[in-house]
């Protein structure tokens, strides 16, 4: 997984003209069985008990109508959002991710078996498609995709590729190549694929003239990535349907840093001196539904219904905190604090955190419940390559 030293230079750029004008898992995916109240998630034993009140007692109905005098008050509610410091070495132990994910050379969770990516180079991205599985590697100065079967055999190399996304239900996967000179420059111009049969060619468009292509989501039947019309100017939304001859540029979404499965996206509309404000937009409209400067908008639960942010500055290795907010004011719903190298929807309720406590450390994949905050690792501390897949 490469480190994320290169952030602030790229949103720099696409701000300094704008600042004047920004895959997840089925929601039937079960979640975290183990652990304890605000230290991970209620066990399976527990969860199968009757609901706790807001006093931690059983709400079943008692044998007796009488009363009881009350003794001590109710608890009070929370003043305020929950905040968390995660220390992987005192959480408990849970399931194993339930996206698609990568240990070692081997892709792991999500649909099908096992399966080993061939060869020796670098691994940078990796998802499922069918029983097959997609892994964007290292070649010379640039990356090709790898189409590999269920049995470790590459069946299509792509040149260029360098990120993939797939649907919720990880039926079809939609990835984006670019070119490049012998020494590692970007040239203008891209190539967005998507496809749902492993075994059958792709369909793709042509861009042509574009740079900085970020690809962002494919929700809704449509494609949807960023990119600028110049090397180092603002940037926009585009929109494409897999099959139509041209894609659709969505000015009114600057700056386009994730798109959701309801319509809506996070837009960079400011950084400056460590700080940087987004916007959450309406599709295709722009319109603004509401502001935030404390956080940066950067994807969303497949529901749409949480917004994922990260912190108002990303610059270095890692981020120092992940947040959920409620996707219909921006209301904080939890934050939690660390070293963070990706933040991915695992379902509707969980987030799974790539979190270690620095270069050369040990890392897992940690599983967060948004509603409670608790927390469980969800793969072993290991200093062996480890990242979600799309």
């Amino acid at each position: 997984m490469p480190a994320q030293t290169g952030r602030l230079v790229a949103l720099v750029a696409a701000v300094a003209v704008a600042a004047i004008t920004g895959g997840g898992a089925l929601a039937y995916r079960q979640g975290p069985q183990t652990a304890q109240a605000d230290a991970a998630p209620l066990s399976a034993t527990a969860s199968q008990s009757p609901s706790p009140s807001a006093s931690g007692r059983s709400t079943s109905i008692p044998a007796t109508t009488a009363k009881p005098t009350p003794t001590t008050p109710p608890p009070s509610k929370p003043s305020g959002p929950v905040k968390t410091a995660i220390d992987l070495k005192k959480l408990p132990t849970g399931r194993a991710p339930q996206l698609t994910y990568l240990s070692g050379r081997t892709i792991r969770g999500g649909v099908g078996e096992d399966i080993k990516v061939p060869g020796t180079s670098d691994i940078q991205d990796v998802a499922r498609l069918g029983n097959s599985a997609l892994a964007v590697v290292s070649q010379g100065a640039g990356n090709e995709l790898l189409t590999i079967d269920d049995q470790g055999n590459v069946t299509r190399r792509t040149p260029g590729v360098t990120q993939i996304v797939t649907t919720a239900d990880s039926a079809a996967a939609a990835y984006v190549g670019t070119q490049q000179k012998s020494t590692g420059e970007e040239l203008p111009g891209a190539i967005v694929y998507a496809g749902r049969d492993p075994m059958q060619s792709p369909q793709l468009v042509k861009v042509p003239g574009i740079w900085n292509t970020k690809l962002l989501s494919y929700v809704g039947g449509k494609v949807y990535f960023d990119a600028s019309t110049t090397q180092s100017g603002p940037s926009s939304l585009y929109e494409w349907t897999p099959g139509d001859a041209k894609v659709a540029q969505l000015k009114s979404i600057p700056n386009a840093m994730a798109v959701s499965s309801v319509g809506t996206a996070g837009s960079l509309t400011a950084l400056a001196n460590q700080s940087s404000c987004s916007n959450l937009l309406a599709v295709p409209s722009g319109k603004r539904l509401w502001p935030t400067c404390d956080y940066l908008i950067t994807g969303f639960t497949p529901d749409g219904s949480t917004v994922i942010a990260g912190p108002k500055y990303q610059d270095g290795y890692g981020d120092g905190i992940t947040a959920a907010l409620d996707a219909k004011n921006g209301a904080l719903l939890h934050e939690w604090s660390g070293v963070f190298r990706q933040t991915i929807p695992e379902d509707d309720q969980h987030l799974l955190l790539l979190a270690d406590t620095g270069q050369e450390t040990p890392a897992s994949i940690v599983r967060c419940t948004v509603s409670t905050g608790a927390c469980e690792l969800a793969t072993p501390l290991t200093k062996g390559p480890l990242l979600i897949g799309s």
